[in-house]
């Protein structure tokens, strides 16, 4: 099997369901159901998935693989993460302000006047919203919110995002703690 271009990680196998071979499965797809959406699912060794039967399960997926047919082979499938191509993912669905992960990561971070932040290397949800994780030369590592004051503007093509800093936390504002905005500098574009 060739390897995938640009994987994008789709899903996560869990613990084994029953005897005849079937698995719980976390869906990182808005709609669990369409995991089966995107043809077959591929492991980094090399494997290929192909679904053969699926049905919702509170928060995640009860998956049917070709040629897993026991408890058995199914529990040796427990936390291998799936994934898909990133051209397999369509992009006339998403809205002007949606993003794919896969396309924020190893993005520039920028300011207004230009200054680097990092590239992102990695993004995560603890449950309180998205963080992204960028990661500069000689810098420590930095999560910021994936929100609209955070991350101003993205340009996919230019391979940059428009931060604010005191927004994103990456820095303190003026003297009194407050942002421009607020302390009577200069607004945010």
């Amino acid at each position: 099997m060739a390897k995938l271009e640009n994987p994008v990680l789709i899903a996560t196998v869990g613990a084994a369901q029953g005897l005849r071979g079937e698995v719980r499965v976390k869906s990182y797809t808005d709609d669990p159901l369409a995991l089966g959406d995107y043809g077959n699912l591929h492991a980094t060794d090399g494997r290929i998935f192909e679904i053969l039967d699926m049905r919702e399960a509170k928060n995640m997926v009860i998956v049917r693989f070709r040629g897993i047919n026991d408890r058995t082979a199914a529990e040796s499938l427990n936390g291998l993460d799936l994934y898909i191509d990133r051209a397999n993912l369509p992009d006339e669905e998403l809205e002007e302000d949606e993003f794919y992960f896969a396309d924020l990561e190893g993005l520039e971070a920028v300011d207004a006047e230009g200054r680097s932040w990092g590239h992102v290397s990695g993004i995560y949800d603890f449950g309180a919203g998205d963080l992204l994780e960028l990661k500069g030369q000689g810098r420590r590592p930095a999560l910021i919110p994936f929100s609209e004051a955070a991350v101003l503007e993205i340009d996919l093509d230019a391979g940059k995002m428009l931060v604010d800093p005191v927004a994103a936390g990456l820095t303190e504002g003026p003297s009194d703690g407050l942002p421009p905005s607020i302390s009577g500098g200069e607004p945010r574009k």
